[in-house]
């Protein structure tokens, strides 16, 4: 399986390696994003951090050229900070975020990230926590309603949660295939069949990952921490690939961009801002990189420099 990491090219320009010194790479994933870091200064150093032991070994092989300039944490990014003292570290030259599932995971019908492939209803990026197929089978018809509107933007909501109570009600949905053949059904579309530019599963597949995940939670954590953990200068970049994530590092950058706002005049305050947004609006792959790799379409990157 080959690795493309998604807005290369944009990521180094942004992190500006040619600084050297500790960038973190806090979703690593099969290490494409920190191949280039590594490669681009001899005096850069990676830490390298992901809840999924597989993807962190397969790096482990695949960058062992690098040698002591990688170091690879098992670990969920909202504890970044908790992750970097634990091994020395208090400040930080950049860091780098593609928050999107990884081509392992949805490659693995074992992992059961995709509706294209039969596997069990997992959806965990790591080994803890609930899973989809438990969400599905013990969460109310109001709280499956919520996640599916919430985090799957998905106008069905309703109906599909009702769908989904009746029919646990006479077995466990336990596979990918069963909860999709169960999507189709309430939306009454045949198998092939879009709707608009996507699949009738794709909302309701993306809201289970992200509340298996705890996805917007960490993602919100990890804007701040990242912040307070760089030095003077040191760069910030976040890939997201839905509005979603966007929005909620949009707001966290713009905020502290900002700084604290004056309660009497509600002028804030220059000297206590912390970043500078280096991206007024969101940075898109071209047609090119969308169409050497199509999932890269819906990506965005917004990037800051630290104060």
């Amino acid at each position: 399986m080959e690795h493309v990491p998604v807005l290369l090219e944009e990521t180094i320009r942004l992190l500006a390696p040619q600084r050297g010194g500790v960038f973190v790479d806090c979703t690593v994933g099969l290490g494409g994003h920190a191949e280039a870091l590594l490669s681009a200064n001899a005096d850069v150093r990676i830490v390298g951090i992901d809840r999924d032991p597989e993807a962190l070994e397969r790096t482990r092989v695949r960058l062992a050229r690098f040698g002591e300039r990688l170091q690879l944490i098992e670990g969920d990014f909202g504890d970044l900070a908790e992750l970097l003292e634990a091994v020395g570290l208090h400040s930080i030259a950049g860091l780098l975020a593609d928050v999107g599932v990884s081509s392992l995971q949805l490659e693995s019908a074992g992992r059961g990230f995709s509706f294209r492939r039969e596997g069990p209803l997992d959806m965990r990026m790591g080994r803890s926590g609930p899973t989809a197929e438990e969400i599905v089978n013990r969460y109310s018809e109001a709280a499956l309603q919520k996640i599916f509107a919430e985090f799957g933007e998905e106008r069905r909501a309703r109906r599909l949660a009702r769908a989904v109570v009746e029919e646990r009600k006479k077995r466990k949905l336990r596979t990918t295939g069963e909860l999709r053949e169960l999507i189709l059904r309430v939306k009454r579309r045949r198998p092939g069949q879009r709707e608009g530019r996507i699949d009738p599963a794709t909302r309701v597949f993306q809201a289970l990952r992200i509340e298996v995940n705890r996805e917007l939670e960490q993602l919100s954590e990890l804007v701040d921490q990242a912040v307070r953990l760089l030095d003077q200068d040191g760069r910030l970049v976040v890939i997201s690939y839905h509005s979603l994530e966007d929005r909620i590092v949009k707001n966290a950058l713009r905020r502290l961009a900002v700084g604290k706002v004056d309660e009497v005049t509600g002028r804030p305050h220059a000297q206590t801002r912390l970043i500078e947004v280096l991206t007024r609006k969101p940075v898109r792959p071209g047609e090119r990189e969308v169409s050497l790799n199509p999932r890269a379409r819906s990506a965005r990157l917004r990037a800051a420099r630290r104060l």
